[in-house]
């Protein structure tokens, strides 16, 4: 098999989109495949739940494919969603480091 650049999926709460898009291009830069959530921007208040039920099964799947996960924690914030993901990483065997101690 060829070699190939380490994937990492990105997690975090979208108020950290700011922050997320700067390992983004951090990891990118490094030679790094990265899988991020969808941004939904300014319209992220206009998502439906069935809407967000979509996006939160399609993240799961870029954990699927992914290497190991990052979590993009300011401040050590981990909300509900990304918890979730957590543990899902954790079950599927993924390491996963966070940017901020938890």
């Amino acid at each position: 098999m060829l070699d190939r650049p380490e994937i990492v999926c990105i997690c975090g709460s979208i108020r950290f989109a700011e922050e997320m898009r700067t390992a983004n291009r951090d990891l990118t830069f490094a030679g790094v495949i990265v899988l991020a959530p969808g941004e939904a921007g300014a319209a992220a208040e206009l998502i439906t739940s069935e809407q967000k039920a979509v996006l939160d099964a399609l993240h799961l799947r870029k954990i699927d494919l992914a290497d190991r996960v990052l979590v993009v924690n300011p401040g050590g914030y981990v909300g509900e969603s990304t918890s979730r993901e957590i543990a899902y990483a954790h079950a599927t065997g993924k390491p996963v480091s966070f940017t901020d101690p938890v």
